[in-house]
């Protein structure tokens, strides 16, 4: 096992290696060794469903087979990065979305099944469930990035604007919610005027950490467990996001001296959110790994190099580490 000597990546690579998921590690392979985007595609097509949907607890929080819009947002950012989102796969999960949209155009938290599967108890299954930002902004954003065109885009793209340019209170994971909207909507110069406001509002409302040393002066949101805090880096996971203006260099600099410092022995990273299921909170800190490792290297941080790890690991053989490719 590496030593206290080791990079950071290397001890990543460790740990994903010994906990992960197939899926977080083809992910791995491919952002940090060099591997094929292939792999990371298989792996990801077996949560897809045959309603175009996706399900099998993608997302770590809701267990069971059923497609939920979580588990689309989860599987949007996953093809995003791979540079796959696009062609019939995600026409096919538009029509889906289509199935499933509320009223007004958006997607719920959680749809309704026949029957109960376990899920966390902040995620409540509702007969009826209004549409929500939390759900429809990420899928939204991440669509437009990628010049998608359906007609489903059309009543959530004016839901997620008007919930947008509203909010006058609201939580953190709402807030990132808005922002992967807004990174994504075409309309620049709107986007840009909104993120304005909703910096201010995330400033007033002290919900993002500015100094990790007094963290206890930032009460966590109602719901919310003790300790379950957003940062800087939270907000904007890449310096191009339009969350990134609302931070000063000092407060993203100590943001991101906190995510680095965050790594744990094992070399994971924790998860903040409350623990509801032993397996649920195994399987989100490899995705929790991969996401700061992203991040950390976005902003340019040093990550080292990937050490001797046996990469013919519980995932299969994967190409050999090699230079580090920008994604």
């Amino acid at each position: 096992m590496p030593g206290d000597e080791a990079s950071p990546l290397a001890r990543a690579e460790q740990f994903i290696w010994l906990t992960a998921r197939v899926l977080e590690q083809r992910r791995f392979a491919f952002h940090f060794l060099g591997g094929d985007a292939d792999p990371v595609d298989a792996a990801l097509g077996a949560y897809l469903g045959g309603d175009g949907g996706y399900g099998h607890a993608l997302d770590p929080d809701l267990r069971g087979p059923l497609s939920q819009p979580l588990h689309t947002a989860h599987a949007l950012r996953i093809l995003d990065g791979l540079g796959r989102c696009g062609g019939q796969r995600v026409e096919r999960l538009c029509r889906h979305l289509t199935g499933i949209s509320t009223p007004d155009g958006a997607l719920p938290l959680v749809r309704p099944a026949p029957r109960d599967y376990p899920s966390a108890p902040y995620h409540p299954v509702l007969d009826d469930p209004p549409g929500e930002l939390l759900t429809t902004g990420p899928v939204v954003g991440v669509l437009h990035r990628n010049r998608i065109w359906h007609a489903w885009l059309f009543r959530a793209t004016d839901f997620c604007w008007e919930r947008v340019e509203t909010l006058r209170h609201s939580h953190p994971y709402e807030v990132q919610s808005a922002v992967a909207f807004l990174d994504g909507a075409p309309d620049r110069p709107r986007a840009a005027a909104a993120a304005d406001r909703l910096g201010r509002l995330v400033r007033e409302r002290r919900l993002a950490v500015l100094d990790p040393g007094r963290r206890e002066e930032y009460p966590a949101s109602p719901g919310y467990a003790p300790g379950e805090l957003l940062f800087p880096h939270d907000y904007a996971r890449r310096p191009e996001s339009l969350a990134r203006g609302w931070f000063t260099d000092e407060e993203m600099g100590r943001s991101l001296d906190l995510l680095a410092a965050e790594q744990q022995p094992d070399g994971g990273w924790p998860v903040r959110r409350r623990a509801w299921a032993p397996g649920s909170s195994l399987e989100r800190r490899p995705i929790v790994t991969v996401e700061a490792l992203l991040t950390l290297r976005a902003y340019g941080r040093p990550l080292g190099a990937a050490g001797p790890a046996d990469l013919a690991g519980p995932a299969g053989p994967v190409s050999p580490p090699g230079p580090v490719r920008p994604r």
